[in-house]
């Protein structure tokens, strides 16, 4: 898609006032102390942008795009695109799943970043992002990008949790949507969010590949994941079941691979570039019980979702122009709506589902493969014998 010349000079001003933002003030501004609901509609959207691939700006060209395309397109058309969809879908937040940038077509990695995050930046939203395995390809380390970016304006994003010292891997953090203002959940987190760093590259020499999610992340899960439950059903207004969670990180589990065309919902168009051993972060989500999908990227010719075990495995679809993709093949971005259930005096109580659908790259933005990924009523179905007609 062509952008055109007033749009780009508005793209350029943004990242030039962001950049002076950023250095004129060293003090970092946080309004979004805390996720919640929306209370008109009982919706909380989630916008994900996986792999932008972000290098220098305007003079970084895009990949694998169709011919007449490639004379006008480079990372400003990831940017536009993150406009158009903030603008059509008013996400409550981003999350950026890695390869944020690309380390090696980035000069200055924190001039890449403040250009990638730009967007979320400029439009006041909050924002939460993961690292993939090129983020750290340029001047800084993993440690190094990851505190640049919990330090960005509006980010939720956290280095790691200040308790576990020794954990694995730099962005492993969870956060917390809560109920309606003034409901009786407005204290409580009905939505749990899990960030986890996925690794970049294999730091063991006789297992070759990818990195993994480590022991030390798992128990970090595992650990938050009995507290978030034990808070939500055995506090005051106690709930029957634990509030449902969503899991992001980059790299693809080896489980993504059980799929095929019949039991999954999108397009499978190359290999699963997940880590060459099963370091069993699958089965640790299918024992804690309240996960109900996982969002990757690092492939980005796959876009699709499949259930395994009552988990569903997504990926967000390739959405950068720097990053490779396929020709004539739109680049993709994930929508994720959870949405509460109304109770009898006119208020808001749970979460009653979770929908996803991708938006393309065209010229309408089109909505492709809206489906379900979980619903309290199915989940309540399978716990129980089926009685008569439904």
């Amino acid at each position: 898609m062509e952008i055109s010349s007033s749009t780009k000079l508005f793209l350029i001003l943004i990242f030039l006032s962001s950049f002076q933002l950023c250095k004129a003030s060293g003090e970092v501004i946080n309004p979004f102390t805390k996720l919640r609901f929306d209370g008109k509609n009982g919706e909380f959207r989630i916008l994900q942008v996986a792999d932008m691939h972000y290098g220098d700006g305007k003079t970084t060209p895009c990949e694998d795009v169709l011919p007449q395309q490639m004379s006008s397109c480079s990372d400003l058309n990831t940017t536009d695109y993150i406009f158009r969809m903030i603008h059509a879908e008013k996400p409550h937040l981003i999350v950026f799943t890695g390869d944020n940038i690309f380390g090696f077509d980035a000069t200055d990695p924190v001039k890449s970043m403040e250009a990638a995050f730009a967007p979320a930046i400029s439009s006041n939203i909050p924002w939460a992002a993961v690292l993939g395995n090129h983020d750290q390809e340029s001047t800084l380390s993993r440690e190094g990008v990851m505190k640049h970016i919990v330090g960005m304006k509006s980010t939720l994003s956290q280095l790691n949790p200040p308790d576990v010292p020794d954990i694995d891997g730099f962005g492993n953090y969870n956060l917390e949507v809560h109920g309606i203002e003034g409901s009786e959940l407005t204290n409580k987190s009905v939505l749990n969010l899990y960030f986890l760093d996925s690794g970049d590259y294999s730091t063991v020499p006789s297992i070759p590949g990818y990195g993994w999610i480590k022991p030390s992340q798992q128990f970090w899960f595992q650990r938050t994941s009995r507290k978030l439950k034990k808070t939500y059903m055995h506090t005051s207004n106690a709930m029957k079941a634990p509030a449902p969670g969503l899991a992001y990180f980059h790299i693809p589990l080896p489980e993504y691979a059980s799929f095929d065309s019949s039991n999954f919902t999108g397009v499978r168009q190359e290999g699963i570039s997940s880590a060459s051993i099963n370091s069993g972060f699958f089965t640790t989500m299918v024992d804690a019980g309240d996960v109900k999908a996982a969002f990757a990227g690092h492939d980005h010719l796959n876009d699709f979702c499949g259930k395994l075990m009552d988990i569903n495995l997504c990926y967000g679809g390739g959405f950068g122009y720097h990053a490779y993709g396929k020709a004539g093949w739109s680049r993709r971005a994930r929508m994720v709506v959870a949405s509460l259930e109304k109770t009898g005096k006119g208020g808001w109580g749970d979460v009653k589902s979770i929908k996803t659908w991708k938006r393309l790259d065209d010229e309408h933005l089109t909505t492709i493969d809206t489906q379900v990924l979980w619903s309290k009523r199915s989940a309540g179905a399978r716990r129980k014998k089926p009685i008569g007609h439904h």
